[in-house]
Parts: C-alpha cells; structure tokens; sequence
C-alpha cells in the first residue's frame, strides 16, 4: 500500500495546477488564483485560518477524552444565510499562513495529544492543504486526518484524497433543490453532495476505532433545520438506503445567524414536536451515531467553544 506523503504528492501533481483556472469545488469559478483572482470562496493562494485548537465539543468518537486537534479555514464555497462562522466564512477573518507555518500547527497540535487533525471548511484550500499535510506528516505527523466538510464537494475532488484522509466528516444539509437555492445559494447542492458522499463510502464503508476514538470512516453531519423536517426525513431515509454502514450525527444546534433574521420560516430554534419527530425517526432506521441533545444554548454551536475561554488553548 502507498504511503501517505506517495499519495499526497500524486494528488499535488493534479490539483495544484487547476488554481490556475480553479475547478476544485462545484462553484468552478476558473479565476487564476495562483495570481491573485478571487472566487465565491474570496480565497486566494495563501491559506487563511481564524483559529486552532483542541476541540471537546465534536462528535465524542472524533474529540474523545484530549481533544480534536480542529484547524478552521476562513472563506467558504457556500453561501449560507444561517451560518454561525459568517465573519471568517463570508468575510474572510483570519490570519494568513504558510503551508509550512500550517504544518508547524499541525505537528504542535499533535504534541498537545490531539487525536486527529480536524480540518474545518479545508475544500477550497486543498491543494495548500496536502502541501502542508506533506511537511508535517514528512516531519512526524501520524494521528488521523479528518476532512470537515459542508458536503459541497466533487466527486472526481474526494477520489484524489483515497488513502490520505482517515474520516471524512461531511455535512448532508440538502436534498432538495428549492432550500438549497434558498439558504446557501447553491441550488445543485444535493447532486454533488449525494455523489461525493458516496464516494467517501466507497472508501471508508466501515468504521474502525481506538477505544472509543475513531479512526477511520465515514460520519455523516446534518443539522436540523426548523419547518423543514421532511428535509430531514428524505435525508435520514436516503442514508439509511446508500450508505447503511456509515455513522451519523444529527444537530439540533441551529440558531438564526446571520441573515436567518430576516426569513420568519428560519427565525427560531426547532421546537419540541421537531425534536421528537425526527428522534423517533433515527430509531425507526436504526441509524448508528449520534443524535444531539435538545438544547438551546448558543455555546454548542461550532467555535462558540471559545478559544480564548480557559476551556480551549488556542494554537494560533
């Protein structure tokens, strides 16, 4: 079996030179960003991260008892009206880093005694990614790499990483056309995330763990959106149908971020009824993971863990 750094600088040689007219995410942009062009996502060449840390809120099996050694990119191929990341998502705070800057992060990170390397909104930053996986795995990283992802995705993209990522961890936010289009501006979400998802089945169609780490596989996000629990019911179902074998994670987190305000259907927090509807559900499938806890504390929401509280250590 090729060895990780044989793989990443086989995928190198593919990708990096698509930044030229950039393709790597659906949005195929083709601005020249290795001079300077921006696309949807406003990155550039540089990669741009708005924090690091040792991450306790995510699923049990991906933080386990230490911590997810959790990286978040700024900038963002989608446009949701909802997000919580919005300042660095949309607008891009954060701080600029070289690949080998990154790579440091990485390997101290792991001296800290992360589990994994957590790589947060990585899509459009892939190409500097595995420069920098190449670095840091070269100078002694050996913890798993976890790809966490919105799900927006090409399929062709996710074939490239066979054998470099050790559990994908992609959202399902869509299936349909129409909420697609409405909440994150990308109306063929459901095509590539479906196909992309399979992919990562294919290569990680069992889970493997450490304890109760994991270490391998396929966990399958989707945050519950309130009034739209059918979404969640043709979603749950087409995963029980494709991909029975991969673990699931069911969010209940969501808050009306950003734009949300300004859509009534969206301008609340799922109720009680939704709760309970869509819990029953996952235990009628027999989905295997997690399904979050009802809640209405804005402190379980993505980095609103604050790094800079005594509960996190921020890497940055």
């Amino acid at each position: 079996m090729k060895s990780k750094i044989k793989l990443i600088e086989e995928s190198l040689k593919l990708l990096t030179p698509r930044l030229e007219a950039c393709d790597i995410c659906p949005r195929n942009c083709k601005v020249d960003r290795l001079n300077g062009q921006r696309g949807y996502c406003k990155a550039g060449n540089v990669p741009v991260i708005y924090t690091a840390f040792l991450h306790r809120g995510e699923e049990p099996a991906i933080s386990g008892t230490q911590g997810s050694g959790t990286i978040f990119f700024s900038g963002c191929n989608l446009g949701c009206i909802y997000c919580q990341n919005y300042k660095f998502s949309h607008f891009l705070e954060g701080s600029l880093k070289s690949c080998e800057k990154m790579a440091d992060l990485m390997l101290k990170l792991q001296s800290e005694k992360a589990h994994n390397i957590n790589l947060v909104t990585p899509t459009h930053f892939l190409p500097q990614i595995l420069e920098s996986l190449h670095i840091a795995i070269s100078g002694g990283l050996n913890i798993p790499i976890v790809y966490n992802t919105s799900g927006y995705e090409k399929k062709e993209i996710i074939a490239k990483l066979s054998g470099i990522v050790d559990i994908y961890l992609p959202d399902m936010k869509y299936i349909s056309e129409s909420l697609a289009r409405k909440c994150s501006d990308a109306d063929d979400y459901n095509v590539y995330n479906k196909e992309a998802i399979l992919e990562m089945y294919k290569q990680k169609n069992k889970a493997h763990f450490k304890g109760n780490v994991l270490i391998s596989g396929l966990v399958v996000r989707h945050l519950v959106i309130p009034g739209h629990i059918q979404e969640t019911v043709t979603i749950l179902s087409w995963i029980k149908e494709n991909i029975p074998n991969c673990l699931t994670s069911i969010m209940f987190q969501y808050q009306p971020y950003y734009k949300a305000k300004l859509y009534p259907q969206i301008n609340r927090t799922v109720n009680f009824d939704e709760y309970n509807q869509v819990k029953e559900l996952v235990q009628n499938l027999r989905l295997k993971g997690w399904v979050q806890d009802f809640t209405q504390k804005e402190d379980m929401a993505g980095v609103y863990f604050n790094p800079d509280t005594s509960l996190e250590k921020n890497f940055l």
